[in-house]
């Protein structure tokens, strides 16, 4: 029996943890690209002049191995801080258009979002930890981006 505990416990075990944040912001959905007509085509009434506001809510999920001597497989307190410095602190109660410069030339859809969170992450993450970013633009709206 010792022996098999020992092989068990000798097993690399991979993990996913995912932590939950919630921000309000505006945007207006526009391309510089397009005309105001096809703009107001393809974006209907989120192409209204004065924006529109979300509460949204993301799931970031980080993948690793499971550390034999904490048993983490990375400190949450850690991706909590991480998820304010990439998430909260550029974007909640902000004009995304306006107030976040990424989004000065890039349309600020929701998947353009996770793109701009995700990359916001990854240079706060140990490497290759970072697995998905899940936003919930509305309750029945919900985009996923893994990095691709």
């Amino acid at each position: 029996m010792g022996d098999d505990c020992k092989q068990h416990n000798e097993i690399e075990r991979i993990g996913y943890i995912t932590r939950v944040q919630s921000f309000s912001a505006c945007h207006r959905l526009h391309s510089k690209s397009l005309s105001d007509e096809e703009n107001k085509r393809i974006f209907g009434k989120c192409n209204h002049p004065n924006g529109h506001g979300h509460n949204y809510k993301v799931e970031v999920t980080v993948r690793g191995k499971i550390d034999r001597v904490t048993g983490m497989i990375m400190n949450l307190t850690d991706l909590k801080q991480h998820m304010e410095e990439a998430i909260m602190i550029p974007l909640d109660h902000k004009n995304l258009d306006k107030d976040v410069p990424y989004f000065a030339d890039v349309v600020s859809t929701t998947e353009n979002l996770a793109v701009y969170i995700w990359d916001s992450l990854a240079k706060l993450l140990p490497l290759n930890t970072l697995y998905e970013v899940k936003i919930h633009e509305t309750d029945k709206n919900i985009v996923v981006y893994r990095g691709e």
